[in-house]
């Protein structure tokens, strides 16, 4: 007889609700515009529902799933260093298309709430450490840097009305003068 030793079993096979998870964790990973982990224990249930409504307000969307299962969804496509951030109880900010909206939340939260650990972040392909996840707090929203743009190409509009109605406004004085010059001429010839 042949004993069958753990090494020659044949592998089970994942589980449905594990594959889902690690399908469900790579699509949001690929489909944000930035993820940021943070260490959650000592947070009660009251501090975490705050916490997600702040980050939903952001545009961000705050989950907790098992490291294991956030590993495997991840490795093969996370920036080098990604995978070290998932120790102890982690939790994972998907963030839309303001990360420094979110990441404004998460420093403010972490502010007067002494248990939450910001440890670091992916933004695109590149690794943040958790001073960089602070340094992006920081950066001017997503709204603030589109009302910039719009004051800069409104400013040009502006001048360029302000000569318009200047102009305008001066018309019936260049009209009146070519009027009486024109009825000066007249009165010269004859």
């Amino acid at each position: 007889m042949n004993a069958t030793t753990a090494t020659d079993a044949p592998a089970r096979a994942p589980r449905a609700d594990k594959v889902a998870v690690v399908d469900e964790v790579r699509q949001r990973f690929d489909d944000a515009e930035a993820v940021l982990f943070t260490e959650y224990r000592g947070l009660d249930v009251g501090d975490l529902a705050a916490l997600r409504g702040q980050l939903i307000e952001a545009g961000c969307r705050y989950k907790i799933y098992k490291n294991s299962l956030v590993r495997l969804a991840i490795e093969s496509s996370a920036p080098d260093g990604a995978l070290d951030l998932l120790f102890g109880p982690t939790a994972l900010a998907f963030c839309g298309k303001d990360p420094s909206a979110a990441a404004k939340a998460l420093r403010d939260f972490a502010a007067t709430h002494d248990a939450l650990v910001i440890k670091g972040g992916v933004l695109g392909r590149a690794l943040l450490d958790g001073d960089q996840v602070g340094e992006m707090a920081d950066l001017p929203s997503r709204d603030e840097v589109m009302a910039q743009i719009l004051g800069a190409l409104a400013a040009p509009l502006n001048s360029l009305a302000s000569m318009m109605n200047s102009l305008l406004s001066e018309m019936p004085g260049l009209v009146q003068a070519l009027i009486d010059r024109n009825s000066l001429e007249g009165e010269n010839n004859q």
